[in-house]
């Protein structure tokens, strides 16, 4: 373990007491935290600049690349938190999957698990398998101070998603093939995602990460009933995996209305919300003991300053009453996003929530 991170799991005072948490625990805050997914690249000329002519993959490799990356809107928009620049396919490209990111597809595996077989594709991840995260990751927290920063990972569910149906898919019809008409298979294939998950998850954190999220970007098409008895264990099994480090652990899902209290039955600390559902109403659904972080339509960073202001100013109302909150978008940053639309927006949730 790094010499940023106790054997508790808690960060140095500076970063232990910072804003965004002290939401997560559900303590007193100085403001509401800010900090936006996919905030570390995407509309950021600056991140085009750097990245130009290198693949996503590559990128994610290169650990000075990375931390430059996940500085970048620390040091434009003010945000309470840095995100670890990376891709949720980066383990399972780290163990050997033959994948890439394709410009405008999104991640595409050459060969799909559909069958027992295929699951020797899976094997356990290793912290030399990424020890350029390791790398990264200490570059960052020497440069960031009192900042936070989160690591992250994609889900079981999501990352099986992926890997079945070759890559991104809008109806999902391979995954729901597999899950219900082999059960056996897909708990399987789940829990050794959960596995790799997991150990991801832990080198970041053992390299110094202060917080962890993990997406499940697609698990919003099943049912709660599907949720529970196909997702949950695996979502719980990575939670409970890295529930020793003491640190705050983040569970988001798109299309999640549904599932917002079982996801906060998975494990969660904080439960990210998208855009769709009030954060009073999210409270109600997920219950008492856990913070939220959301909620505001990406989009509406496309209107006016001023349309920005009232629609943000309605998710901290929503948000008056919540245990810990923290800000963010509904989703991530939309790639054509005016960074400045981003910068005033922190100082607007700021300046409002000044205690």
């Amino acid at each position: 373990m790094s010499a940023n991170t106790e054997a508790t799991g808690q960060q140095p005072s500076a970063t232990y007491d910072s804003a965004f948490l002290k939401a997560c625990r559900r303590e007193p805050v100085p403001h509401t935290p800010v900090w936006f997914m996919r905030q570390a690249g995407r509309s950021l000329p600056e991140y085009h600049k750097v990245r130009e002519g290198i693949p996503m993959l590559e990128s994610c490799t290169r650990p000075e690349l990375v931390a430059e990356i996940t500085m970048q809107p620390v040091r434009r928009h003010k945000v309470d938190a840095a995100i670890y620049f990376s891709d949720i396919v980066v383990p399972l490209k780290a163990i050997g999957i033959d994948l890439d990111i394709k410009p405008g597809v999104g991640p595409v595996v050459a060969d799909p698990i559909r069958s027992r077989a295929d699951l020797a594709q899976l094997r356990d991840l290793t912290p030399d398998d990424v020890s350029y995260v390791t790398e990264a990751i200490g570059l960052l927290t020497a440069e960031l101070g009192s900042t936070p920063l989160i690591g992250f990972a994609g889900a079981p569910f999501t990352l099986a998603s992926y890997l079945v149906e070759g890559g991104p898919s809008r109806n999902h019809e391979n995954t729901k093939a597999l899950m219900y008409g082999d059960p056996q298979l897909w708990a399987d294939l789940l829990d050794r995602l959960a596995e790799i998950t997991s150990a991801f998850l832990k080198v970041q954190i053992e390299a110094g990460v202060s917080a962890v999220q993990l997406f499940d970007s697609w698990v919003g098409a099943l049912s709660p009933a599907d949720y529970r008895r196909c997702v949950m264990p695996a979502s719980e099994k990575v939670f409970r995996s890295v529930e020793s480090y003491g640190i705050p652990r983040i569970h988001f899902g798109a299309g999640t209305g549904e599932l917002l209290g079982l996801m906060g039955e998975a494990g969660a600390d904080v439960v990210g919300v998208d855009w769709r559902v009030p954060l009073d109403e999210a409270a109600r659904r997920v219950g008492p003991g856990k913070a939220l972080q959301g909620n505001l339509d990406p989009a509406i960073l496309f209107t006016t300053p001023e349309a920005v202001e009232e629609k943000a100013r309605e998710v901290l109302d929503a948000a008056a009453n919540l245990e810990g909150h923290v800000f963010n978008l509904g989703h991530g940053v939309l790639p054509s996003t005016d960074p400045d639309a981003l910068t005033r927006l922190v100082e607007y949730v700021h300046t409002q929530t000044a205690r």
